[in-house]
């Protein structure tokens, strides 16, 4: 492989948002709030799922894995886009770099099997409902959930294995909020033409192959569903994907348009602005996607919210009582 003429690099700049000067601060403030929401809406999905029996069954199992994944995916950008917000100059050491990327991609993929993994649920669920219970066993959900990120991570294992192993002596300014794969390919003084070809295999597989087994799974759900003679039994249906139905089109719609247009590798800007609604709005909006028209979660976060306020009343009960029998 030909080496090209350059200086070594040991650090990548993240240009984040250039033409931002002026609005550093409320984007800073407006992002900072969007991350903390993204952590106590996820966070507080896995408590209440793991603290309500009732909501013990394999879609909420599904679900906190799905909310585990997405508060690490955030993390994994959000604190470096906000920095450069704060400094001058945003600089990531290279194994940093790798290391950010790794995960980005890694939870990433895991979020496309995921998904996969709960159209297949609710496929179960709805088309095959007698055997649903014999079928999604508890050992099942978890050995879907295990090889969803075990596949995940060991196909980002491999390609980043061959990205720590690349010299970079080129181009260090990395146009992007995080440390996308294609700029660092970029600054590798070496061909790079292997590590290329392995990620749109990689992509090929797991976006579109992913895709094409959830469509499936809905083509069974709908035509189940139209086959449902009452109304009200088509709505109650309907109603127990329809949230992970809009997950997946956010989140497919908005990777379909940056990875599959004819122009993905040159409009910088417009992937940048399309990777805010990939990795930082779809995180957030998850929870409320999940709760806004779900009964049983709304019931149990209700009941925490009661045991929260009897909890607070008894303390003051007793703090009241432990007033007054004190000797005056």
């Amino acid at each position: 492989r030909a080496m090209r003429n350059g200086t070594a690099i040991t650090e990548f700049i993240l240009l984040g948002f250039p033409g931002t000067q002026g609005l550093q601060t409320p984007l800073f403030i407006m992002i900072f709030l969007i991350y903390i929401l993204t952590l106590a809406g996820n966070g507080l999905i896995i408590a209440i799922v793991w603290a309500e029996p009732r909501l013990q069954s394999p879609m909420y199992f599904f679900l906190c894995n799905l909310s585990f994944l997405e508060i690490w995916y955030t993390t994994t950008v959000i604190p470096k886009l906000l920095e450069t917000f704060v400094v001058a100059r945003a600089v990531i050491c290279i194994p940093c770099c790798l290391l950010q990327a790794f995960f980005h991609f890694f939870l990433g993929t895991t979020e496309f099997l995921i998904l996969t993994v709960m159209s297949f649920d609710r496929y179960l669920a709805i088309c095959k409902p007698l055997r649903y219970a014999t079928i999604m066993t508890s050992n099942l959900c978890l050995q879907l959930a295990l090889s969803s990120w075990l596949v995940g991570f060991t196909i980002i294992f491999c390609q980043t294995m061959l990205l720590v192993q690349l010299p970079f002596c080129g181009n260090n300014v990395i146009n992007h909020f995080y440390c996308d794969i294609g700029p660092i390919l970029k600054a590798a003084c070496v061909e790079t033409s292997i590590s290329e070809l392995l990620g749109v295999l990689a992509t090929i597989l797991v976006i579109p192959g992913s895709l094409l087994c959830t469509m499936i799974s809905y083509i069974y759900i709908l035509s189940t569903i139209l086959r449902i003679p009452s109304a009200a039994g088509r709505q109650k249906a309907f109603s127990t994907c329809a949230s992970h139905l809009t997950v997946v089109s956010l989140l497919y719609g908005a990777v379909l348009f940056m990875y599959l247009r004819p122009t993905a590798h040159s409009s910088f800007k417009i992937n940048k602005v399309v990777s805010v609604l990939n990795t930082i709005l779809t995180p957030l909006l998850n929870p409320f996607i999940y709760t806004i028209r779900n009964k049983e979660v709304k019931g149990a976060l209700r009941k925490a919210m009661t045991c929260v306020k009897t909890g607070r009343a008894k303390v003051h009960l007793n703090l009241e009582l432990n007033l007054h029998a004190q000797p005056s």
